[in-house]
């Protein structure tokens, strides 16, 4: 099936270089072939890719699974995980806060991202070595051959993180024929890119590949506040492999690789004012004009910069005895970045820096034994180990502006808080300095066990089985400060005192007939001439204090504590929480295909997958409510200490599919219909100052994924791929925005559909000119369900009235319409010239919202990049 699609795989393939969209998945990739021989197989239908971690093509196993080659990377200009999503609908890809931070959504299920306590549920692997957390970088890998998209639950294969798809990256492994490529790339924005790859043979048995780059940009965001530019790019990578086959039986591939970011990113937009915006603009600060979102002007007092620092190396050994194979892949990785940002996002000096320091150190080790009898029946038996030790300490301190700041949204009532009623210096709260410290230290170690068999039934008949049991543990432990001392305060049981002492004041004043309340003078005097008097009126006072201190109508002071941003921290483990978790969990696939016809195949099957526990590494993390009483009555309590959540449970996920696949020569189609859904999905939603962890009850998706090729003519390919989906939150009781069940998730078009065409037409003298162009489309959604900042709760904590003005707004709905084109002009002798440009109409719109940073009723917003074109050369031999 799919003929022509599995030609556009090929290397340097002159069938459609597009995406191979089909029902099947993946198998172990052999050399790739010397560039004279390229043509010689350019029209078999034996392409192989590896995401299933056996050998077979991608007719043969009836999986959903895009395969984005090496060739459609290059001419759609793909430079990033980013960009991937405007030719795979099903994906979605999102940047936030910073460049190590990427979120996969795939079906509408993903998560991850801002909190490096979080595995994301679209496990990411390049070359079969899994990342945990990734940056959003697929162009400093010049060597990529393909980049596979799993669709739904892969647990069975892939383990614990799997439970929305796996994305699988595979690089081309050295070649014993000398060849390469060198490319330089100028672009708008002052955009240049230079990368290069080489490979060939040291000796017979061994061969070697280099490969490494540079990319450079000027920022598309100017920033008034310090002069200067934001959503740079600056980064560049060298990566190295070795290729030893000393028998036909023995394959050894060894890789090292090295990135590092040093860059500005990334901006954020306020899009909604409040009274807090003009505070800031009374202090002198600028905000940028919330009516013209995309004009691409923000204001900062600091760049808020990025520095990361990547590298890994990695063994995989593949051995052949008659009908078994036995593979193994080990892998080091040491991930750190060092980010500072001005959280605030106005030119005032509110925070004065937002310091987040991030290490990973992961081990991991697979084993798998493939087998494989008389053709009738292929088994593999594997094994999964992960280790990883997570650091993470952030800085969050007052800047010089942020008392005078609350001073003028509080009134003075914090100077007056200060001399008249604690008797402290004017200025003792909110220094600047003044912050929390977080340290978090997460050890996480699993294991896996896992079988597939895929058994012949006659003729047209497979049935695949398959399980895996994977065991996770997570200890974590905090060392979090909080220098704040202003939102230690218990503004309840000072109010209290407050009201007491005045109520005594005006009922002593009201015995001694005075004409106001009574000094503390005249208050001493009273009670030692009338004690019972006095006893009664402390009594009545007290009662009336205690019953009214929580009451803001009575207690002023109540008033202030939206200015208490970072109270007290309770650190775990303490005697009543432990800072573990402990999951172990069954997961299995079961599937029936069968070859309907010569050109059309079928399948149903039924899958589960699973994602343990993740933790909540931030300031917003809290003990549940049942653990209260238990830490009230150890005496743990901090001042103001709320209640939420430490860590989400594990997400449990099952899909059903139906699909049809079918090649008629000149055009092939492909046909999904699946319900999906997860019990347990862990929502993570900023808050303002952190993030609020939660599982949701179940998140269901019905949907439809259809894609399909024609090639009318030799020299002309056109492509559809179309995904409806139907998301609901079938339960989802507590999450940070009161009760969503029933409610649509935001963030997830109905529709979304990728249409391009090819022309590759072969000149008069041997050279090519090849003209691409694709309109990648996603229908009108909501941005986010809510916001935490617009929600009125009750003393139980329950949702009595949100603010949902803001919601029909446009720039908080999200419609994409992006169209992308190039035009190559390939020399026979391997040089190439292109001119691109990637959403050419400068579509804009808002990826993410969420409340300001300390500033109640403003909201912030991420816009999407504008219009990018340029042009490059490369030479390939």
């Amino acid at each position: 099936m799919n003929k022509l699609i599995l030609r556009a795989a090929l290397i340097g393939a002159s069938a459609f270089p597009t995406i191979a969209y089909a029902q099947s998945v993946p198998v172990e990739e052999e050399a790739p072939p010397a560039p004279e021989a390229v043509e010689e197989v350019a029209d078999g239908n034996e392409i192989i890719v590896t995401a299933t971690k056996r050998e077979q093509t991608l007719q043969d196993v009836p999986v959903a699974v895009s395969v984005t080659t090496a060739e459609t990377i290059e001419r759609a200009q793909i430079r990033d995980l980013k960009d991937l999503q405007t030719l795979v609908p099903s994906l979605r890809v999102s940047q936030l806060q910073s460049s190590a931070n990427t979120n996969f959504i795939i079906r509408g299920f993903g998560n991850g991202a801002n909190n490096p306590g979080i595995e994301p549920s679209v496990g990411v692997f390049v070359d079969g070595v899994y990342r945990s957390r990734t940056a959003a970088q697929i162009g400093d890998l010049p060597d990529v051959q393909r980049v596979e998209v799993l669709r739904g639950p892969q647990s069975t294969l892939f383990g614990k993180n799997a439970s929305a798809g796996v994305i699988s990256m595979i690089t081309r492994e050295p070649s014993f024929n000398f060849g390469g490529s060198i490319e330089g790339t100028y672009g708008n924005y002052d955009a240049m890119v230079l990368k290069g790859y080489v490979t060939g043979p040291i000796t017979d048995t061994l061969a070697a590949s280099l490969s490494a780059g540079i990319n450079k940009r000027d920022g598309y965001v100017t920033d008034l506040g310090y002069n200067g530019d934001s959503n740079e790019r600056d980064r560049w990578f060298v990566r190295g492999q070795l290729r030893f086959e000393p028998t036909d039986a023995l394959k050894i591939r060894l890789i090292a690789d090295y990135d590092k970011i040093d860059e500005v990113c990334c901006a954020v937009v306020n899009v909604r004012r409040s009274g807090a915006t003009a505070a800031i603009e009374a202090l002198g600060g600028r905000v940028n004009n919330a009516a013209t979102p995309f004009a691409d002007v923000t204001y900062s007092n600091f760049p808020s910069t990025n520095k990361i620092e990547n590298w890994g190396l990695s063994g995989q050994v593949d051995y052949q005895v008659g009908p078994l194979k036995l593979t193994s892949i080990t892998a080091y990785r040491n991930s750190a970045s060092l980010t500072n940002q001005d959280s605030d996002f106005t030119s005032a000096n509110l925070i004065g820096q937002n310091v987040g320091d991030v290490e990973l150190d992961t081990f991991t080790q697979e084993l798998r034994l493939n087998a494989n009898f008389l053709n009738v029946v292929d088994i593999m038996l594997g094994g999964f180990y992960f280790d990883e030790k997570v650091k993470f300490k952030n800085s969050l301190t007052y800047g010089t502006q942020f008392r005078p700041y609350a001073d003028l949204l509080s009134g003075g009532a914090i100077a007056q808080l200060e001399s008249l009623i604690l008797g402290v210096p004017v200025g003792t709260f909110q220094r600047p300095g003044q912050g929390v410290f977080d340290d978090f230290t997460m050890d996480n170690t699993a294991w896996s066990v896992f079988g597939n068999i895929d058994v012949q039934l006659g003729d047209r008949f497979t049935l695949t089985l398959g399980a895996n049991y994977t065991k996770d543990k997570k200890d974590v432990s905090s060392r979090t400060v909080s220098t704040d001392t202003f939102s230690a305060l218990d503004f309840v049981a000072i109010g209290g005192g407050v009201i007491r002492n005045t109520v005594i004041a005006q009922q002593v004043g009201a015995a001694l007939s005075l004409s106001g309340p009574a000094n503390a003078t005249q208050i001493a005097t009273f009670a030692g001439a009338q004690p019972a008097i006095y006893n009664a009126i402390v009594t009545g006072a007290t009662s009336f204090a205690n019953a009214n201190a929580a009451n803001p109508a009575v207690n002023p002071l109540l008033g202030l504590r939206p200015l208490q941003f970072l109270p007290p921290f309770l650190n775990i483990p303490n005697a009543v929480e432990s800072g573990k978790t402990r999951d172990g969990k069954w997961t299995w696939t079961a599937r029936l295909a069968m070859d309907v016809t010569d050109s059309l195949n079928a399948y149903v099957s039924y899958a589960t997958g699973f994602k343990a526990s993740s933790f909540n590494l931030s300031r917003d993390s809290r003990p549940l409510a049942s653990d209260l009483p238990a830490l009230r009555t150890a005496g743990l309590t901090v001042p103001n200490l709320t209640t939420g959540s430490r860590f989400a449970g594990p997400e449990n996920a099952k899909v059903m599919e139906l699909g049809l696949k079918a090649n008629w020569g000149i055009a092939s189609a492909n046909l999904t219909l699946f319900k999906q859904t997860i019990t347990g999905f862990q929502s993570n939603v900023f808050t303002g100052t952190g993030f609020a962890l939660a599982n949701a009850g179940k998140q269901s998706t019905v949907g439809v994924e259809f894609d399909g090729m024609v090639k009318p003519t030799k020299s002309l390919s056109l492509n559809l791929a179309l995904v409806y989906l139907d998301p609901q939150y079938d339960s989802f009781v507590a999450s940070a925005l009161g009760d969503l069940s029933g409610t649509r998730p935001a963030g997830i078009p109905g529709l979304s559909t990728t249409i391009g065409a090819q022309w590759n037409k072969e000149l008069a003298n041997g050279d090519r000119l090849i003209l691409r162009s694709d309109w990648h489309y996603e229908s009108p959604v909501q941005v986010i369900e809510g916001l935490p900042g617009f929600i009125q709760r009750n003393a139980l904590g329950q949702v009595t009235s949100y603010q949902p003005a803001f919601d029909a707004a446009r720039p908080f709905r999200r419609e994409v319409s992006e169209i992308s084109a190039s035009a190559t002009y390939a020399l026979m002798n391997g040089l190439e010239f292109t001119v691109w440009g990637r959403n050419l109409t400068n579509n804009r719109y808002i990826i993410q919202i969420f409340d300001s940073v300390a500033q109640s009723g403003s909201v912030s917003a991420y816009p999407n990049q504008p219009r990018t074109y340029g042009a490059s050369v490369r030479f390939k031999w």
